[in-house]
Formats: C-alpha cells, structure tokens, sequence
C-alpha cells in the first residue's frame, strides 16, 4: 500500500506524482471533488490513463507554439471523462503560455452555425495564466504594452512613441486588415479612447471587439466602426485576436467546442448549417488561416457515427474518419479523432487511491487516512457506486470521488471513532445525479419487466 509523505511548509508530494504540490492547490482539488464538480485546475494530479495520450498532445501543442495550427476531436460516451479530458489539457496549453477558451455548444445560447456567436462566448470564456475569464481587456492591454516597449527599443522618442507605435499595429495587422478591416479600427478606437481617458468608449469598444451586439452607436461612430459582427466577420475577428495574443507574449490559442453532439437535436435546416460551419472551421485550420490556434471538439460515439450527426455532411465525415476497429490500446493519438474509453473497475479504484493520498498528505493524522480507507474499503466503495448505478462503472467517477471525499474521507480526518465499514451506508438521492447517472441509477435490465402474456 502507497503511504503518503506528509505536508511541509504548505507543500506535500503526492504519491504516484513527481513534483511538489502546494496547500492551496489540493484544497482546490478537494474541495471541487467534494461539491461532485470537475477541478478548475489541478487536473494532473487526477489523471489517470491519459499518459498513453501525453507525447502526441505535448507535440501538437509545440508545433501550434511554433506557429502550427491544429484541430482535434474527441469521443466518448456520457460520463467517460470527455470534460475532464479537455481541462486536463487546456492546464498543459496554458503551461505553455497559451490562452484557453472553453465553450459549451448549445441550441438557444452557442448554435454553431453562429460563429459570431461562438467568437462571442470565445472572448467571454478566455483565460489566461494570469487572467480569469474574460481576459479579452488585459489581452489587448498587454499587446498595447508591448507595441509601446518595442517601439522605445527600437529607438523611438516620446514624442515620437504614437506615430512609431501606429506604424507598428498598421505592420502586425496587415494581413488581418485584409480580412477583417474593422477589428484593427477598433483596436486603434480603443487606444484612442484611452488616451483621451474616455473610459466608457474604451469599454464599450472593448466588448464590440469581443463580439458583444448593441453596442452604443456613439461608441462605434467614435471607433470609426459600424453594425455588429456577423457570422462572416467572426473568423476575421479569430484572425485578429490570434495576432494580439501572440504579439502580447502568449504561444497560441486552446478552444473547446464541448458537447457537439447537442447538433442532432436542432431543426434540421440548423444543423446541417452548423455541420457545414465545422466542416469550414476544420478546412481553415487545415489551410493555415489562423496559426497559433489548437481547436478541439467534444462529441459522443453517436454524434461522429450516425446519421444524425457527422454521417450526414459527407466532406465532413471524410475529414474526421478514424480507424477505432483496432484495440483500444493501439489507437493513434495523432489521428484527428481520439476515442476515451471510459473506466473501468480497476481504473476507479486506482483514482480512489490516488485521491485518498492526496487528501491525506494534507491530513494531520495521514496514517489513519490511508489505513482506515485502505484499498479493500476503497475497492469495496467503488463497487457500491457502480452498483447503485445499475453496474454502469464508466459514469461513476464523479459521484465516487464525491462519496468518497464528502462521505468518507472528511469523516475519518474529522472524527477518531468514525469506520466506514461500521457507521456508513451508501445512500444514492436521485436529487444529487446528473441526467447521465440518473438514467443508468434507473436502468433495468428486460429481465426484469413484469409482461403480461396470455
């Protein structure tokens, strides 16, 4: 049985991982497994599986750096970990120094076949390692910054510092002023606005930059800029934000497009329009339009092989075909598809461990921890959960590590009589499932319906 060091000056080094792992950055760990909720950050230490994925992805990462651009999907069924996947790897983008963006696509507030919308919720979901979310403002702050310091290096005066700094924004956003004139006007609205410490049309320009409709006419009149984006404007406006945030000191850009497969639900008129809108975005990545950026989609089995989905825009399922007839173990992660297998057994029960030890390297007592909630218990509890939803092991992470954290493992550290196997009982409320687990907790097998027959 692993035994966890304990912590030291705030710090502790949690088994099966390499490196220091600090008391704020298990406490957010824990506490987020304890609300049933995927950890904002911090995923690497919840891994489990994913290494066999590490060398292709880290390569794709670099060569975006380097001025590549990538797009990739995602598979799996509900609950096999695709929202895990794709943070997991947003924290090794923003490593890396890129900018990450995740977007929930959905019917009424994300349909796909708005990109303008999609650049919208882009902007508004952008992190940086610096930055929460919307980090569009300190983006462009810092490009601004930038220009001015390399204008000074290059020798310029005070005096001298607008003209050189116009000349070199008119430089950098040469090729975007070719496909998108009015974002490079606004950014020169902006910083005119901002010299002329006029806050509100700073602001104002600054959310018709990021997207936002209804934006004051006063403030477009004053950026020289008219209408709102529309779906056409969206990819030159990616185009823009792709140059600023590289000039600023970022190596690229990480979007998730999350839960694609909601497409089979729209009227069909939608969603062959959002079909042939990926099938556009995949063919500008592939063309070298937007360099910097690593553009990922999430969708389940159904989504990419049905009719209702992928199957139905012919150009599109040629792009994203896949072979997955072979052992999972020798899946490509180089293909443009990757398939996430789910968890087993034996797989949870390995994350249990590894979450026990981390939780009890912050504990004051960690020996108790780990002996009281051993592998046996832990084993034990993982096969409760599965069982409770109807032995469907692969949507049981989540409420597991819920269990385990919130049930068992805060009782132990707190209490010095408490044994789980004496005084707890799994209780599953159908009021803390999600709609995945809730229709696995409900499942029953054709076995057990009662027929009439004459």
């Amino acid at each position: 049985m692993r035994s966890p060091q304990c912590e030291t000056d705030g710090v502790s080094t949690s088994p099966g991982r390499t490196g220091p792992v600090s008391a704020a950055r298990r406490r957010d760990v824990i506490d987020a497994l304890r609300r049933g909720a995927v950890p904002e950050s911090g995923l690497d230490l919840l891994a489990t599986g994913l290494d066999r994925f590490e060398q292709a992805l880290d390569a794709e990462l670099e060569a975006v750096a380097s001025g590549a651009s990538v797009f990739k999907a995602v598979r799996g069924e509900y609950g096999s970990g695709k929202t895990f996947f794709t943070r997991w790897l947003g924290e090794r983008a923003k490593r890396r120094r890129f900018a990450v963006a995740e977007i929930q696509i959905s019917e009424n507030e994300t349909p796909l076949h708005k990109l303008e919308t999609v650049y919208r919720r882009l902007t508004e979901r952008l992190t940086t390692p610096g930055f929460p979310p919307s980090a569009l403002r300190p983006v462009v702050d810092a490009w601004s910054y930038a220009l001015e310091e390399d204008a000074l290096a290059a020798g310029a005066s005070e005096e001298e510092l607008p003209d050189e700094v116009e000349r070199l924004m008119t430089a950098r956003l040469a090729e975007v002023s070719r496909h998108a004139p009015s974002f490079a006007i606004a950014l020169r609205g902006y910083r005119a606005a901002l010299a002329a410490g006029d806050e509100v049309t700073a602001s104002a320009v600054m959310a018709w930059l990021g997207g936002q409709p209804h934006v004051a006419a006063a403030a477009r009149k004053a950026a020289g800029v008219r209408g709102d984006l529309d779906h056409f404007g969206a990819l030159g406006f990616l185009q823009g934000l792709l140059t600023v945030l590289q000039d600023s000191g970022h190596a690229g850009l990480f979007v998730v497009l999350d839960e694609v497969e909601t497409l089979q639900r729209v009227r069909s008129d939608a969603r062959d329009k959002a079909l042939n809108a990926l099938r556009q975005l995949i063919d500008e990545v592939h063309s070298g339009r937007f360099p910097g950026l690593y553009l990922l989609i999430t969708g389940t089995p159904a989504f990419y092989d049905g009719q209702q989905g992928v199957q139905r825009l012919a150009p599109l399922a040629q792009r994203l075909a896949t072979d997955f007839t072979t052992d999972p173990r020798f899946d490509n992660p180089r293909a443009v598809q990757l398939r996430l297998s789910g968890f087993t057994l034996d797989s949870l029960i390995g994350l249990g461990l590894t979450i026990r030890d981390l939780y009890a390297s912050g504990s004051s007592n960690p020996d108790r921890v780990t002996s009281v909630a051993d592998e046996t218990y832990i084993g034990d509890l993982a096969k409760a959960v599965g069982g409770a939803l109807g032995g469907k092991v692969g949507v049981a992470p989540r409420l597991f590590l819920k269990k385990l954290v919130g049930d068992v493992l805060d009782r132990i550290d707190q209490f010095e009589d408490f044994d789980p196997r004496k005084h707890y009982a799994l209780t599953v409320n159908a009021a803390e499932l999600s709609e995945v687990e809730g229709n696995a907790a409900a499942a029953t097998s054709a076995d057990d319906i009662a027929l009439d027959l004459p």
